[in-house]
């Protein structure tokens, strides 16, 4: 009985290496199992007839299966199955520990501002204290007074982090899976909200991912716009796509693009001219920008990003209110922040846009530009002036 099992399980297991032998697909499903099991069934067949009576195929199957799930069990060791869900969990949290950090720097004269007001950290704060601090930071009262509705004369941390996580939820959440190759996004913007600096940052951005990115200088109204971004091309070796001051804009637009596609590129990013909202002719061209995209590659422009500059606070949301009806903004990346003390105004910027903030910038460096993250931003303008639970 005994060489029988042995016998019929050496049997299996050559049949099995054969098969893998032959570049079998790993995800092989329970139908193909059981034309295994019969393969070697029927190549000791004069053997299973004599045990016939002692065991039946179906019984060698179920122990042969139980046998295979006991060491795929093993393998899966519940305790290493812990550990690395807790390291998934530790730098889950040292990432927002390193936002955090990040946005105290970044946002330094906003936080200098703060603590003027509150120098010394406390479990509670006076209901009119956290209403001077918000608008020393250029937040609108319009938002204040949304924020700060029926809480207490004294507000907690909780409740006030409550109140103004809360500012962001009209943002729609991005869907950054199952993005299309290429993936193509216009950048709009004032002169002087640097534009061209944060192109050349999420490009690099996207290089440093591993992803492959190719510049489109669309910006021909002046000339320095073009010599700016080939420069910063050169500096962090993308490839780009241009022409001469004073061409069409929307034709550098559709070879990008087209030079994207024909490569397998992952990332487009096409700059355009720094423009008012007023100015009509410049206002026409950024339509027929977005139009020739979609006629290069189909659903194109995917994003259409608006560059803010933080420095100038709530002023600048009435500019993205005209692009956004002018062409549709998808979503806004702030500038400059680290040279201004108005950081309350990206609460109202999101509220009042209803559009996500997707990245902040503070500095020139190519590497200076971080998502933005709403529980990183409001943690860390409260950790100015509230106690932690271990400084109580």
């Amino acid at each position: 009985m005994f060489s029988f099992f042995k016998k019929k399980k050496e049997v299996i297991e050559e049949v099995v290496e054969n098969i893998e032998q032959d570049n079998l697909d790993d995800s092989v499903n329970q139908k193909e199992l059981d034309e295994i099991y019969k393969a070697s069934e029927d190549a000791v067949n004069e053997e299973s007839q004599n045990h016939s009576n002692e065991v039946t195929s179906e019984e060698l199957q179920d122990e042969e299966l139980r046998d295979i799930d006991q060491e795929v069990a093993i393998k899966n060791d519940p305790e290493l199955e812990i550990n690395d869900v807790v390291e998934d969990t530790e730098l889950e949290v040292s990432k927002e520990e390193e936002k955090k950090g990040f946005f105290s720097r970044a946002l330094s004269k906003t936080f200098e501002n703060i603590r003027s007001i509150v120098p010394q950290k406390k479990e509670k704060i006076e209901f009119d204290v956290i209403e001077e601090l918000l608008i020393e930071s250029d937040m609108e009262y319009e938002i204040i007074e949304k924020a700060m509705n029926g809480l207490p004369k004294m507000i907690n941390r909780k409740d006030l982090r409550h109140r103004l996580i809360m500012l962001f939820e009209f943002a729609p959440k991005v869907n950054l899976e199952n993005r299309p190759t290429p993936f193509v996004e216009l950048i709009i913007g004032v002169n002087g909200a640097g534009k061209t600096t944060t192109i050349a940052k999420l490009a690099n951005k996207y290089k440093q991912s591993g992803k492959s990115v190719v510049l489109g200088a669309g910006d021909t109204f002046r000339a320095a716009a073009i010599e700016q971004l080939s420069t910063w091309a050169e500096k962090i070796d993308v490839p780009i796509v241009k022409t001469k001051q004073g061409h069409d804009a929307s034709a550098v637009a559709y070879d990008t693009i087209s030079s994207a596609v024909a490569k397998g590129i992952d990332h487009v990013i096409i700059d355009t001219a720094g423009r008012l909202q007023t100015q009509t002719n410049l206002s026409h061209e950024l339509k027929k920008i977005v139009k020739v995209c979609g006629k290069a590659y189909k659903g194109a422009p995917h994003q259409k990003l608006m560059i803010l500059d933080g420095t100038q606070g709530n002023s600048a949301i009435n500019q993205a209110q005209a692009f956004n009806d002018m062409v549709g903004i998808d979503g806004i990346i702030v500038t400059k922040l680290d040279g201004t003390a108005k950081g309350g105004a990206l609460f109202s910027i999101s509220n009042q846009l209803e559009l996500p903030i997707l990245y902040v910038g503070v500095g020139e460096k190519k590497d200076d530009l971080i998502e933005f993250s709403p529980d990183a931003f409001v943690d860390s303008l409260l950790d100015g002036i509230y106690q932690k639970e271990e400084e109580k």
